[in-house]
């Protein structure tokens, strides 16, 4: 085909939908009260972060939920609130983003990473080996990209070597393992509503658990000021008791005004996983038996949100995958290579992460060198989805 009549793409990859109309509503009614802060409220009242917390706890089943000021904040909440030390070794995906293993390094601990599988989920095999060598007892087990591993193995594995696991659900809001919401098997969740992420609020985030003195510590961690009888979804004031004079504060609560936005994207969250995995689905289907490229086959037990979708090209050389990267972006389509030699895009390995002692993964080199990686925002149509897949299978049949 000449390059004339090739198809081009012309959609933006960061362009994600408007805020709801009654998001916008409820945003401007908590701008004319002047009260933003989340204990800022007129006596009887309950705040509209307060709201969002009961809601959020709802939606998952957890006992407990607060709302804080970004993903990362309450991954590294996570980490205070299991009282996890400095030096303290800390297990986590190799194929991750750098909050996580941020979160480990900002508390004072060690990252310890472990394998990943050509199916993008932590391997299993090797984190029994790396709880044995390690001696780690917390997993901040990184959903990335929105696959779940095999959620029963897993706790079995971690259960039985008294290892907590935090569940890093970035990109896992709304998915699920067997029926489980994601975040839930875990002993917390740690959920972003970052503009990219399942709900939009710009930046912020979610911590949930069903352990009464894990929630306590992560409230006064967030800064309540003593004001914890404002978390109406937190645990009882006697709780607090225990650790409110030896618990420190790291100020990170998240504001009336990003709740309220964000309350109204929550009812919608179902239908709206809906649509992501239409679009994935198409895209899915288009890319499904192009020679040279792997796709992930999701497990029956896995309910995803396919928000963005990924595939392998298992032991092309640098320059095949580069000269594919070019390729699609001449016609429009942003594909992100975790191969690439220097982080771009968003896009990181863990030898990139030089605060965290090098570790050799030989076997994971070859499936994170493989990964590309492309986002899959509900402003594109399934007509551009699938237009997306065409254009993609023919650059890959190309640069073979």
């Amino acid at each position: 085909m000449s390059e004339s009549l090739k198809e081009v793409f012309t959609g933006n990859f960061t362009q994600q939908e408007p805020i709801p109309e009654a998001a916008i509503e409820a945003a401007v009614a908590v701008m004319r009260s002047g009260r933003l802060h989340r204990y800022n409220t007129l006596p009887g009242e309950t705040g509209e972060v307060a709201l969002l917390e009961e809601e959020f706890a709802a939606f998952t089943g957890a006992k407990y939920c607060l709302a804080v000021a970004s993903g990362g904040y309450a991954l590294g909440c996570a980490l205070r609130a299991l009282e996890v030390q400095p030096g303290e070794p800390v297990l986590t995906n190799a194929f991750t983003l750098a909050p996580v293993p941020g979160a480990i390094a900002a508390v004072g601990a060690k990252p310890v990473f472990v394998g990943v599988t050509e199916g993008l989920v932590i391997d299993l095999d090797d984190l029994q080996v790396k709880i044995s060598e390690s001696g780690a007892k917390v997993l901040m087990l990184s959903h990335m990209r929105g696959h779940i591993v095999d959620m029963d193995a897993l706790m079995y594995i971690c259960n039985g070597a008294g290892v907590a696991v935090i569940e890093d659900c970035a990109h896992t809001m709304g998915a699920s393992w067997d029926g489980v919401p994601s975040g839930r098997y875990g002993v917390i969740g740690c959920y972003s509503t970052q503009t990219y992420k399942h709900i939009n609020s710009g930046e912020g985030g979610f911590l949930i658990t069903d352990d009464e003195e894990v929630a306590a510590r992560a409230v006064m961690l967030s800064g309540s000021y003593m004001l914890y009888g404002k978390h109406t979804a937190g645990p009882a004031p006697e709780v607090f008791e225990k650790i409110k004079y030896v618990t420190p504060n790291v100020s990170g609560r998240m504001d009336h005004l990003r709740a309220a936005i964000l309350r109204v994207q929550l009812r919608n969250l179902s239908q709206q996983v809906e649509n992501w995995n239409a679009r994935y689905r198409v895209v899915e289907d288009g890319l499904r038996d192009t020679p040279g490229l792997t796709l992930i086959e999701r497990p029956q037990a896995e309910h995803y949100v396919g928000s963005s979708i990924q595939f392998l090209l298992l032991d092309w050389p640098d320059a095949k995958i580069e000269a594919l990267v070019a390729g699609c972006l001449k016609r429009g389509v942003e594909l992100k290579w975790f191969g690439a030699p220097e982080p771009t895009a968003f896009t990181s390995r863990y030898e990139s992460w030089r605060y965290a002692e090098p570790q050799s993964l030989p076997d994971s080199d070859r499936v994170l060198r493989a990964i590309m990686d492309m986002r899959l925002p509900l402003t594109f149509s399934l007509e551009a989805c699938a237009m997306l897949a065409r254009i993609i299978r023919d650059e890959v049949q190309s640069a073979r």
